[in-house]
């Protein structure tokens, strides 16, 4: 299993816009092939900064999602209320 966390920060007039695009497709990205969870939280000091952590049952599950149209309709939609750069990170559980 990997762990992929994704900080988003958006233009401060554009954070209703990006929640409502969101809202719209967590479930079914939720079920896409091979995602195991995922969530989203906001930033307590940024009002404007949102990280959605999710989890795969690989990182080939994750990039068949990052390849699939879902995943383009999506960030095609999310990337223009960027107010910086995305950070994403993929992550291996250490025992």
């Amino acid at each position: 299993m990997i762990t992929r966390i994704v900080m988003l920060n958006f233009q401060p007039d554009k954070v209703d816009e990006f929640l409502e695009i969101f809202n719209q497709n967590k479930q079914v990205l939720a079920k896409s092939d091979g995602c195991i969870r995922l969530e989203i939280f906001k930033s307590t000091n940024d009002t404007d900064t949102y990280v959605t952590i999710s989890n795969w049952q690989s990182e080939e599950h994750l990039e068949m999602y990052r390849q699939s149209e879902l995943f383009k309709d999506i960030w095609s939609k999310v990337k223009p209320l960027f107010n910086n750069k995305a950070e994403a990170w993929t992550l291996n559980t250490v025992n």
